[in-house]
Order: structure tokens, then C-alpha cells, then sequence
């Protein structure tokens, strides 16, 4: 995965930022174009279950995994067996397949499966009708689509999209000229709730920049709470998300102190060798190795044990609502049927 460009930066120089931009529009309009005309001309396969979709409009991570986490909790707590359904990003199996964690790798499935495989049983599928009906045929009462918004293969129940409050919709160009999958208007359009991602609980989001004020959609807020506090002493964080930089300001706003930070792309497998670097560098701070839960699980075998992975689960500011969403789709399901 490439990281972000500058330009994609709405706060960049806007003379640079911008030219690039321009440039590049003409190409991100024959994206859009490419990416309205499947939607439009795709006839979803029938969903064999309630199907929950947590997708975003943008590329890179903006919370998606740790919502669906929530979702499969919430499914839990109501009797409900939940599944995930994922394409497996970065992983070599097309699929169908049931993710095991004792048999499966990041290399065969990617990080996020093997990360939700914790939770609930989680199926692998690039053509997402198939592992829908598996997971529905091995007992799942509802399935938790991790991504696919843009992905009209699949009749979905109930369509999320997740937003970072902070960063939003970039410049609000579409890839390559900036981060939006589609354009926001119409990646709107066909979401049934907005899921919006802040650094804390006591962050307000502004709506109408994020062009979320007069929707007539549920529009929650959630952000990511330690489930621990961090170690203690100096720390040495790295991360290969989305927006490692969120990772490093919740270590600092839960206590923890800094020595070092490293950075690498979304999805970075890490090797043998970067995370020996990593630790003679933290060792030269007398600092603990640290990342999070996601990055961990991409870790060689051998070294996991020298680092520390710091688990954050979303917390809603309207618990309930996250319940109402959950019933609304079971209730849609069911009166379609």
C-alpha cells in the first residue's frame, strides 16, 4: 500500500497542492465514472443473511475494523451469532474460505481477518456472495462485512460508512487526485447511518464540513479507548495503518511517553530484520517495543514476543444507537423475507 501523498492533505500549500490536484482530476473523474457505472449496472446476489456493510469513501483506514468489532460484540450480546466477511486485503486466498488462526497467515489472509477471527468466525472471499453463503450455511444469524461499499456484489441489508472527524473527505477529490473512492454525494446516497471517528470522547465533529448535517440518516459518534493503559517508561511505537499518527496521539493522551516513533505504509509486512532495527532502536532508549493490535498480527513468529500490542476497541457516545442499527437490519431482513 502506498501512503498518502501530500497533495491528498487539505491543509497542504495550496499552490502546489492544488496544480497537482487539477492535473490529476481528469483521471479521478474516470474513476468515479468507472466506479458509478458497476454499482449502476451490477445486480447484487440475494444476501443469505442480514448483511451489515462497514465500508468509507476513502482510501486508507479510518476505523472500519474496530466498528465491525463492535458490530460482531453487539450481535453477541443479543444471542446473535455473528460472522465476518471480508475480501482478505493482502492475502493470497481467493476464497471461500473459514479463517483459522492456527492453520491461516497475514500471507493467506490478511491482518484484519486474522484480527476479527478473535471475535467471531470470519470468512475470506474476493467474490463476496460466496462467503456470504458459507457463513450463512455454517449457522450465522448476521454477517459483518468489513469494506465493501463500493462493492456491489452482494445485496446489503444495512450500509455504514465510517469517517475520521478529523481528516474527512481530504480535499474532497477523488483518487488519484485525492483519497475519495467515489464522490461524497453519492457515496451518501446509498449509506442507511454515518459512523463518525473522533481522536476522543470529548472531540466535536463538525458536521457540516463533513457534509453530514442534514442528512436524514443516523449520524453517530465513536472514538478508540484502551482496553489497558500503555506501559510504563519510555515507549518506541510503530505502526503500519492508515494514520499511524492517531495511533502515536492516543498513546500520549492515555499516558504514555514517546521516545520514538517509527512509520511505515498500511499493510506493511514487516520482516525479521525491520523489527531487530526496531527493537536495538528502542533498546537504545531503554524503551518498550510497541504497535497495535493489527500490526502485531503481522509480526514474523519470531519476534512477536519482543514487542507489545497496545488493543483499543470503539466506544460509541449513544451505545443504544449501535443496538438500534443491529435491529434494524435483522428487522429489515426479516420483513423482506
Amino acid at each position: 500500500m502506498m501512503r498518502a501523498p501530500p497533495f491528498w492533505d487539505d491543509t497542504a500549500p495550496r499552490s502546489s497542492a492544488a496544480l497537482t490536484r487539477a492535473l490529476l482530476s481528469p483521471l479521478g473523474a474516470l474513476y468515479a465514472w468507472a466506479g458509478a457505472r458497476r454499482i449502476r449496472t451490477t445486480t447484487p446476489a440475494p444476501a443469505p443473511a442480514p448483511v451489515i456493510c462497514v465500508g468509507n469513501l476513502t482510501v486508507g483506514g479510518v476505523g472500519k475494523t474496530p466498528i465491525t468489532a463492535a458490530l460482531m460484540r453487539a450481535a453477541h450480546q443479543k444471542g446473535l451469532k455473528a460472522a465476518g466477511l471480508s475480501r482478505g486485503w493482502g492475502g493470497k486466498l481467493a476464497g471461500p474460505v473459514k479463517v483459522d488462526p492456527k492453520l491461516h497467515s497475514v500471507a493467506d489472509v490478511g491482518d484484519e481477518p486474522l484480527l476479527l477471527s478473535r471475535l467471531a468466525p470470519v470468512y475470506v472471499a474476493r467474490h463476496r456472495p460466496d462467503g456470504a453463503r458459507m457463513a450463512a450455511e455454517e449457522g450465522a444469524d448476521v454477517i459483518i462485512m468489513d469494506d465493501g461499499h463500493q462493492n456491489p456484489s452482494l445485496e446489503k441489508t444495512l450500509s455504514i460508512v465510517v469517517v475520521d472527524g478529523v481528516t474527512g473527505w481530504g480535499p474532497g477529490t477523488v483518487f488519484p487526485a485525492g483519497p475519495l473512492r467515489e464522490p461524497v454525494k453519492d457515496g451518501l446516497a446509498r449509506a442507511d447511518a454515518v459512523i463518525v471517528m473522533c481522536p476522543s470522547a470529548e472531540f466535536a465533529p463538525d458536521l457540516e464540513k463533513l457534509q453530514l448535517a442534514d442528512l436524514e440518516i443516523p449520524v453517530l459518534t465513536a472514538w478508540l479507548a484502551p482496553e489497558a493503559a500503555p506501559p510504563s517508561g519510555p515507549l518506541l511505537a510503530f505502526a503500519g495503518i492508515g494514520r499511524p499518527q492517531k495511533f502515536y496521539d492516543a498513546l500520549v493522551a492515555a499516558g504514555g511517553s514517546l521516545a520514538d516513533t517509527a512509520s511505515f505504509p498500511d499493510h506493511h509486512a514487516f520482516t525479521r530484520g525491520e523489527i531487530e532495527t526496531l527493537a536495538d532502536l528502542a533498546e537504545s532508549h531503554d524503551a518498550t517495543l510497541i504497535t497495535t493490535e493489527k500490526d502485531h498480527v503481522r509480526l514474523p513468529g519470531g519476534v512477536k514476543g519482543s514487542v507489545t500490542a497496545w488493543p483499543v476497541r470503539a466506544v460509541f457516545r449513544e451505545e443504544a444507537r449501535l443496538d438500534a442499527l443491529l435491529d434494524q437490519a435483522m428487522d429489515s431482513f426479516a420483513a423482506s423475507r
